[in-house]
C-alpha cells in the first residue's frame, strides 16, 4: 500500500476541521440553550425582565459574567478557574420570574443551582461537580424586607442578607432582635434552611425554630405559603438544608425581645496564662449551664511568631442585660476567667452585631455598615469542618489539640456553647436534631490567600485535627452543622439517582434520625428529583 506524503499535513487539516467544527456546535450549543431558556421565560411569566441586567453569559459579556459570578461568593477556593463555571446566570426581579426559571429548568433538562448569600462553605449555590451544564438562579434581587413591630414578626425575602434584616428591625425598634446569625453577609433563605444560629442561641434558639410561615417555589413551580404546603414540607425546609425541596423566596420570623442595654466582652488568655487549662476546662463545665442570657463562646487563634508562637483563647461574651447583673453571674459561676468590669462594654442591640460580627471595636462603624454584601473577613479561601461535644475534652486531650494547632500559621476553632433554649427544644421538632445532650459545637476553620503555595496541606491539616478529635465528640454518628457544609462526609454520585444508603452517610450525621422523614417528604414533594446537588436530600426508590 502507497502513503500518500500528503497524509500528516491532511490529518492535521482535518482535525483543526473536526475542532473548530466541535467547537462551533458547542458554543452555538450553548447559545441556542441561552436563547431558549429566555424564550421559555417570555413564556411563562407576564412580568418583563431587562437582559442586560437580569441574564448574565460569558458570551455575551465575559467581565460583567465573572463579575456577578464572583460577587457572593464567599468561598474562593470555588472561584478558580480550573472549577466548573455555569452556562448562564439569571437574576429573578419578581418571583413568577423564580417559577418561570424551575418550569423551564425542568422543560429544557437544565440543571440548577440556587445562591442567596453564596455562603455554602463547599460552594454548592455556585458550582456543580456532579451535573454540566448548569446554571445560576441568583436571588439578589429580592431583598425586601417588612417589618411589622405590633406582630412582632418580619417577612423577608431570601436574597436579603442577615445584617440587612438586622438594620431594618432596628430602624423600627430598639428593642426587637431576631435570633439568625452572626455574620452580616449571610442570605437570609439559604441560612434559615440550614437551622441559622447567632448570639441569641441560648435564649431564644434557632431562627429556623422561630419562623411562622414561608413562601417556596416547588419542583412544578408552583409559589406556595405554609397552608399551601403543608406540615411537612414547612417542617422540612426549616433546618433540613438548602437546594432540596424547592427555591425559598421570603421567610416569616418571630421578633424577640432584647434589652435596651446589652453587655460584650472579650477576654483573651494565651497558653502561659492558662498553661493547665484550668480555665478551659471550667468553660467546658459550666458554658452550657449558665443563664441563659449569656453566651460565652470561645475563639482559638495562633499568636506570636515563630520564636514565641502560642495560642491564644478568646472569651467572647454576650449578656442579654447591663454589665453589674453580668458580674454577679460570672463571680458566681465562672470566676477563674477574671473578668472585670473594665472588660465589660454596654450597648443596645444593633451595637452588638456591629461587636460580634468582628469588625474593628476600637472605632465601630455606624449600623449601615450591616448592610454591605461582603464579609468582614475579606475574599477567603478555606476549608471547614464541625463537631458536636457532649463531655468535657480532658486535659490530655487539649494538650494534644494545642499541639496540632500550633502546627498552623492561620489556624482558627471556635466552641460555641449550648444548653438554655437549645436544651428545651425536641431533636424532632425540625429537622435540625443538635439540641439536649449537646455541651457545645466546634468550628474548625483553615484559610489562606491567592499566594498559598501548597493549600493541599492546609486542607490535610484539618483533616488531620479533626481525626485527632474524634474520641472526644459525639459518635454513631458522629454529628455535624448542615451549614457547616463538608463534602468530606459524603457526597451523592454524579446523576439524579443517589442510593438511600449512599445519602446515609452524611444524612445521619447531619439530621441523625430525622433524615429518614426528609427523604419520605423530598420523595413526595419532588419526585422527579429536579433539585439535586452534592450532598441534597436523595428519593426512596
Amino acid at each position: 500500500m502507497r502513503v500518500s506524503k500528503l497524509g500528516p499535513a491532511v490529518s492535521y487539516i482535518s482535525f483543526l476541521a473536526l475542532y473548530f467544527s466541535f467547537y462551533t456546535v458547542a458554543s452555538t450549543s450553548s447559545n441556542s440553550l441561552q436563547d431558549d431558556f429566555i424564550n421559555c421565560l417570555h413564556q411563562n411569566t407576564n412580568v418583563d425582565f431587562p437582559l442586560d441586567k437580569t441574564f448574565f453569559t460569558s458570551e455575551r459579556n465575559a467581565s460583567m459574567f465573572i463579575e456577578v459570578l464572583n460577587s457572593t461568593a464567599q468561598n474562593q477556593r470555588y472561584l478558580t478557574t480550573s472549577m466548573p463555571k455555569p452556562d448562564f446566570i439569571f437574576k429573578p426581579v419578581q418571583e413568577s420570574h423564580v417559577q418561570a426559571s424551575i418550569i423551564c429548568s425542568k422543560k429544557l433538562g437544565i440543571h440548577l443551582r440556587v445562591r442567596s448569600g453564596g455562603h455554602d462553605f463547599e460552594g454548592l449555590s455556585y458550582v456543580s461537580h456532579i451535573e454540566t451544564p448548569f446554571i445560576i438562579i441568583d436571588l439578589s434581587k429580592l431583598r425586601q424586607i417588612n417589618v411589622d413591630i405590633e406582630d412582632n414578626s418580619v417577612w423577608v425575602q431570601a436574597g436579603a442578607t442577615v445584617g440587612e434584616l438586622y438594620f431594618r428591625i432596628s430602624e423600627k425598634s430598639k428593642i426587637h432582635g431576631c435570633p439568625a446569625g452572626i455574620y452580616p453577609s449571610l442570605g437570609i433563605g439559604g441560612h434559615i434552611t440550614g437551622g441559622a444560629y447567632g448570639s441569641l442561641l441560648r435564649k431564644y434558639g434557632l431562627a429556623a425554630d422561630n419562623v411562622l410561615d414561608a413562601k417556596i417555589v416547588d419542583a412544578n413551580g408552583k409559589l406556595l405559603d405554609r397552608t399551601a404546603m403543608g406540615e411537612d414540607m414547612f417542617w422540612a425546609i426549616r433546618g433540613g438544608a438548602g437546594g432540596s425541596f424547592g427555591i425559598i423566596l421570603a421567610w416569616k420570623i418571630k421578633l424577640v425581645p432584647v434589652p435596651q442595654t446589652l453587655t460584650v466582652f472579650t477576654v483573651t488568655k494565651t497558653l502561659d496564662q492558662d498553661a493547665g487549662f484550668k480555665i478551659l476546662s471550667k468553660w467546658q463545665q459550666v458554658a452550657d449551664k449558665l443563664v441563659e442570657d449569656l453566651l460565652l463562646r470561645v475563639f482559638f487563634t495562633i499568636a506570636g511568631n515563630n520564636e514565641n508562637k502560642t495560642v491564644a483563647m478568646s472569651y467572647i461574651g454576650q449578656f442579654l442585660g447591663e454589665k453589674g447583673n453580668l458580674m454577679e453571674v460570672m463571680h458566681k459561676d465562672f470566676p477563674e476567667l477574671g473578668l472585670t468590669k473594665e472588660d465589660c462594654i454596654e450597648m443596645n442591640w444593633i451595637e452588638s452585631v456591629i461587636y460580634n460580627s468582628g469588625f474593628p471595636t476600637s472605632t465601630p462603624p455606624p449600623p449601615e455598615v450591616l448592610l454591605q454584601a461582603k464579609s468582614p473577613m475579606g475574599e477567603v479561601y478555606f476549608k471547614a469542618k464541625s463537631d458536636f461535644a457532649k463531655e468535657p475534652i480532658p486535659i490530655l486531650g487539649l494538650k494534644g489539640m494545642i499541639k496540632k494547632i500550633l502546627e498552623e500559621e492561620a489556624a482558627l476553632m471556635v466552641w460555641t456553647p449550648y444548653g438554655g433554649m437549645m436544651d428545651k427544644i425536641p431533636e424532632s421538632e425540625i429537622p435540625f436534631p443538635h439540641r439536649s445532650g449537646t455541651s457545645f459545637m466546634i468550628l474548625y476553620y483553615r484559610s489562606w490567600s491567592d499566594t498559598e503555595k501548597r493549600p493541599d496541606m492546609r486542607i490535610k491539616w484539618i483533616r488531620e485535627l479533626y481525626n485527632y478529635m474524634t474520641p472526644y465528640v459525639s459518635s454513631n454518628p458522629r454529628q455535624a452543622y448542615v451549614n457547616y457544609r463538608d463534602l468530606d462526609l459524603g457526597q451523592n454520585s454524579n446523576n439524579s439517582r443517589t442510593s438511600l444508603k449512599q445519602a446515609q452517610v452524611w444524612g445521619a450525621k447531619y439530621f441523625k434520625d430525622n433524615f429518614n422523614r426528609l427523604v419520605k417528604i423530598k420523595t413526595k414533594a419532588d419526585p422527579e428529583n429536579l433539585f439535586r446537588h452534592e450532598q441534597s436530600v436523595p428519593l426512596l426508590y
